[in-house]
This record gives C-alpha cells, sequence and structure tokens, in this order.
C-alpha cells in the first residue's frame, strides 16, 4: 500500500492540478474578452478550412462544435477501417489522423469514422488539405 505521502501527493495532482491556474483563469475572464473573440473567429476559420477540404477530398464531414476535431467518415474513399486507413495515411500522402474506434466500446460502431484535428497552424492545415486532395 503506498504512503500516505504518495497518496496525499496522487490526490491533490489528480482531483486539484488546475488549483494555481484559478486565479490567473479567474482574472483573465475578468479583462477584455476580445482576445477570446479573436480565438474563436481563428479556430471557426481553420475548422472551416479543414473542412472544406476533407469535403473536396471526399471524405464526408459531420458537424463539429465545441471541440478541436472534426470527424469523418471514410466509406467514400476506403473499404479500410479505420485503423487501417489511419496507419496507411501517412504513407499514402503524409497527413495523420485519428481511428475514431479508439473511443468506442462497440469498436464496430466506430469503424469508419476518422478524427482530424484543427488546431494547427494554418499553413500546415492548407498544406494537409492539398496532401489530402490526393486521395481522390
Amino acid at each position: 500500500m503506498p504512503s500516505l505521502t504518495v497518496r496525499t501527493a496522487k490526490q491533490f495532482l489528480t482531483f486539484v492540478n488546475a488549483a494555481p491556474f484559478q486565479y490567473a483563469i479567474a482574472a483573465g475572464l475578468t479583462e477584455s474578452q476580445d482576445y477570446l473573440v479573436e480565438a474563436v473567429e481563428v479556430l471557426r476559420q481553420k475548422r472551416e478550412l479543414l473542412a472544406a477540404g476533407l469535403g473536396s477530398a471526399g471524405f464526408r464531414v459531420f458537424p463539429s462544435h465545441g471541440t478541436f476535431f472534426l470527424t469523418t467518415d471514410i466509406t467514400p474513399l476506403s473499404d479500410e477501417d479505420g485503423y487501417t486507413f489511419c496507419r496507411e495515411l501517412p504513407k499514402r500522402c503524409g497527413v495523420v489522423a485519428i481511428p475514431s474506434s479508439v473511443f468506442y466500446d462497440d469498436k464496430d460502431a466506430g469503424r469508419h469514422f476518422v478524427r482530424w484535428m484543427f488546431s494547427k497552424r494554418r499553413e500546415v492545415l492548407e498544406e494537409a488539405v492539398e496532401r489530402l486532395g490526393r486521395l481522390r
């Protein structure tokens, strides 16, 4: 059994790890909202850029709200499962994605879904969109 010190440290690290930042977050939220408004707009533009590129490449793109990821159905482009598709994707066009099945208890339910992160630099997203166009 771990010592009291280890258990105490684990409890505070697991359940209260952001406590020191709470004062800074509270102060930031009471200041100007300009930064947040700008950040939301930048992320929206990046999401739309990647969504359009994925759609042009042939993926079925699902709407995304409140996350840094877009989810697509790969069946228009591949008979593979998402895991295999994602493992081969870097070789095919130098882009990576995440198989959604890893988030499912029923792996078959997420078999054809793939996640794409859009919180990257715009240039990275533009290049990824160009490379994904090779999948058509």
